[in-house]
């Protein structure tokens, strides 16, 4: 295998990030994203919308360290094991180092993954900080050494590596389409009141506003229950996922990860595939899941269970609502952190009740939406199990790419 040993600094420019004084708001606009440790994922490759962007005085101000498209970035204080790809030329905060790849020695998604299979060497250089928060000098960062194929093997290896990172994000975007329309449905029925036949039912007044006659008041609770079921950790836990309140993603019905049952210690109470899981601890955060499987969870997250199978699209679906979420983080106690209270408060939030016939049917239409969200991360799960053992045994030689004939995109050669 032809492997060349060389540092990081070798492949390309290296740049750490610069923040504008929050003071000066000349240089903050939304025509260069400013990419921080937190608007990346773990597990992730090209990061959504920045938190914040620079404007083009900002541009002025750092223009010497844009990162054009396709630039890899590692987080190199505070959470190092995060990185990511640009999606468009882009500033990054202090806490990250860019690598501008010289493109005709090296390829950039290729030398993306380069970084992730070797992240334990940047984080084997922590130096540590006052606060806690592990840090490691831009110097000690493009020092690293590592080994870097000849230039088309390394786009064979990126091809291969993108093609299941490629589906992991699809099947992302498939999932949040399957969300969107089964929220729209929600809305066009129960929150603007256009149902099938809405042409022929009067409006009338309520303590909620405006609602259909006919349409009855009733608490969240007449709905959907609490189920309280609590277990010790031991030999029935084991072989259960567990789900605490960190596993629950914001703004998904889809679980995306879980943790073994060996890790289930405290304070847990079991739960049913197809389950609503709530995050009740900083309900703000807006954590609310359809548990794809059994398991077990803990206090800080409510586990509830439609009152009848009749209720339970329209049930997920309220209780995914941002007016659901905002009432919980409204009636929650505690000022550090605030916990959500079901008994005598959320289970009492006042709802407007569609007829019978109205929740059976969006319940035909709906569920199965809801029921394929749940399992999609199954295939996430596989997708990325998968990629993660490909990775280092492409990268580092023990899997032969080099006499493959892979067709490589003229835009990603």
């Amino acid at each position: 295998m032809n492997l060349n040993k060389c540092k990081i600094k070798d492949l390309g420019l290296i740049y750490t990030g610069n923040t504008p004084p929050k003071s000066e708001r000349k240089y903050y606009g939304d025509k260069y994203p400013l990419i921080k440790p937190t608007d990346m994922r773990i597990d992730g490759r090209y990061i959504g919308k920045t938190e914040e962007s620079l404007s083009e005085e900002g541009y002025n101000l750092f223009k010497g360290k844009l990162g054009p498209e396709n630039t890899p970035c590692v987080v190199t204080i505070g959470t190092i094991v995060k990185l990511c790809l640009t999606k468009e030329p882009s500033f990054c905060n202090q806490a990250v180092n860019s690598i501008v790849v010289n493109r005709e020695l090296y390829d950039p998604l290729y030398v993306f993954y380069l970084m992730k299979k070797s992240n334990h060497k940047v984080k084997s250089l922590n130096s540590g900080t006052a606060s806690g928060r592990e840090n490691v000098s831009k110097t000690a960062f493009e020092n690293i050494e590592v080994e870097v194929f000849p230039l088309p093997t390394q786009r064979k290896i990126a091809s291969i590596i993108s093609t299941y990172d490629d589906l992991i994000e699809n099947n992302t975007r498939r999932i949040k389409i399957l969300e969107e329309m089964a929220q729209s449905l929600y809305c066009e029925w129960f929150v603007k009141f256009r149902f099938p036949g809405h042409e022929k039912v009067k409006m009338v007044e309520s303590e909620l506003g405006m609602v259909p006659e006919g349409w009855k008041i009733k608490k969240l609770g007449d709905i959907v229950k609490t189920v309280r079921i609590s277990v010790k950790p031991g030999p029935q836990t084991l072989d259960l996922p567990y789900v605490p309140i960190d596993c629950l993603p914001r703004k998904s019905l889809a679980l995306s990860e879980s943790k073994p049952g060996s890790e289930a210690q405290s304070s847990l109470f079991s739960f049913k595939k197809y389950d609503i899981l709530f995050g009740a601890m900083r309900s703000y955060f807006h954590k609310v899941v359809i548990a794809p499987f059994d398991g077990t969870t803990r206090s800080t997250c409510f586990v509830l269970r439609p009152t009848e199978e009749i209720n339970y699209s329209y049930a997920v679906l309220t209780l995914f609502e941002e007016s659901t979420v905002a009432y919980s983080s409204k009636h929650s106690r505690g000022t550090t952190i605030p916990y959500a209270v079901w008994d005598g408060a959320l289970e009492n939030m006042p709802i407007v009740m569609p007829p019978e016939e109205l929740r059976s049917k969006i319940n035909r239409i709906v569920k199965p939406l809801l029921e394929r969200i749940a399992i999609s991360p199954f295939m996430q799960t596989n997708l990325r199990r998968t990629r993660d053992l490909l990775l280092p045994k492409l990268i580092s030689g023990e899997v032969d790419v080099e006499h493959l004939d892979i067709n490589i995109p003229k835009d990603a050669a």
